[in-house]
């Protein structure tokens, strides 16, 4: 059974009921900006600058794409924006500004979590506050990162810069299927969501709800027991069929992959960028690195599946992880571009920090390691001008360590001070 050829969803005629709803899950409705609150009867809040003002003086600034080491520098951060940073004396100092002493600190750019499932304000407040200014979602079950985007807009304190992925392209939608009343038809589809058309609709549905990417799966689950995820859910035909819908909006793919010949398929099928990727092999990391796809391994997730109290998943992730470093390692030293990503999810964050520190330990040199949550994340999320620098005309995002990242990056794990957008939390 296929879904009927009918045109793609108005963004105009459901956006705000879709947001007033990704709000209300997400735990607050002002998330979902003035459109929502206005459908919803409520009062919005005077507008106000959406960035701070803010100097940080006296630290030892890092600045991830030169690598360049600055001794007392200062930071001058207006509306949230950089305005300059360098030696006391190439900075003027705005008379009356507010100081952040980081004197005995190391100052550097907010770090970017390139994979991260962020379903509620309070995950959103913890992520920012344990070090990822700037972020890439990897999907949510009902557009509740649509609205963290929003929320991040207009409150940029409360939730970090969102790069927001919708509702994933996947054979089984389940619930999601409530998402949105387009999605509805595909409750019936006695295939799941496996025609070209069907995968059509929810790429389609997910852009005009207001994705920024879309993500999709080639495999099943590494954290669920009862599933294999070796096990190939998506032609090569299907995920191209996935790409091109997207790729006509002008927008990329993430794919969440495990098995060679899975991870090989998403790659030549065009996807932006590899999740996970535990066996990749060597011939996908050289198309990789021809494409320019990213490979974003999320070894955060995998080490965590080796502590599980689940036998299953703690021998899996035992297993994978060793695998998994190998391959980082392999694609570094090939040149395939990098982004770290924690997966976190389920009301659990984990600082991107301790994917800093497993790409150290995958034998990446630490400056590179520290580049894969800043300008290489940022690169992948067209954020090259905006997250992970601490230059002039950059987002005033930064956070404070105890110790020189150089020698320890797991100092990047609890940052003593975060910034976004100029505020100081």
């Amino acid at each position: 059974m296929c879904v009927e050829a009918t045109p793609p969803p108005s963004a105009r005629v459901t956006r705000r009921g879709v947001l007033a709803g990704a709000a209300a899950l997400a735990g607050t409705l002002a998330a979902a900006g003035p459109a929502a609150a206005a459908a919803a009867g409520e009062t919005l809040p005077a507008s106000r600058p959406h960035g701070g003002s803010l100097v940080i003086r006296g630290g030892t600034l890092l600045d991830p794409a030169t690598g360049e080491v600055t001794e007392n520098a200062v930071v001058v951060i207006a509306d949230g924006t950089v305005r300059a940073a360098g030696r006391p004396g190439d900075v003027t100092v705005p008379h009356g500004a507010e100081i952040l002493d980081a004197h005995g600190r190391w100052i550097l750019p907010g770090l970017v979590d390139a994979h991260i499932h962020l379903s509620t304000a309070a995950e959103a407040r913890d992520a920012v506050r344990k070090g990822a200014t700037s972020a890439r979602s990897g999907s949510t079950s009902f557009y509740q990162d649509i609205a963290v985007r929003e929320l991040a807009r207009h409150s940029p304190a409360l939730a970090p810069r969102l790069t927001a992925a919708g509702v994933f392209v996947t054979p089984d939608l389940g619930d999601t299927v409530l998402a949105d009343p387009d999605l509805t038809p595909l409750a019936r589809l006695k295939d799941g969501v496996r025609s070209a058309e069907a995968l059509r609709r929810v790429v389609e549905v997910n852009l005009a709800r207001g994705a920024d990417v879309i993500k999709t799966r080639v495999n099943e689950r590494a954290g669920l027991p009862e599933q294999d995820p070796l096990a190939q859910v998506y032609s090569h035909d299907q995920l191209a069929e996935i790409v091109a819908a997207a790729r006509r909006r002008g927008k990329g793919v993430l794919c969440h992959s495990y098995s060679e010949r899975g991870c090989h398929d998403a790659v030549t099928a065009g996807i932006r960028s590899l999740e996970h990727g535990a066996f990749v092999g060597e011939r996908t990391l050289h198309e990789m690195r021809r494409r320019g796809t990213y490979f974003t391994p999320t070894l955060t997730a995998i080490a965590g599946l080796a502590e599980s109290t689940n036998p299953v998943l703690a021998e899996r992730g035992r297993a994978y992880l060793p695998v998994l470093k190998r391959a980082v390692l392999a694609a570094h030293e090939l040149g395939v571009p990098l982004a770290a990503g924690t997966d976190s999810s389920g009301g659990t964050v984990r600082p991107i920090g301790r994917e800093v520190e497993l790409m150290r330990a995958a034998g990446l040199p630490a400056l590179d390691a520290i580049r894969t949550a800043t300008t290489g994340a940022a690169r992948l999320l067209g954020l090259d001008r905006t997250a992970g620098r601490l230059a002039r005309g950059f987002a005033g995002d930064a956070i404070l360590v105890d110790g020189d990242p150089l020698a320890d990056v797991s100092v990047l794990k609890q940052p003593v001070r975060v910034v976004r957008a100029g505020y100081a939390l």
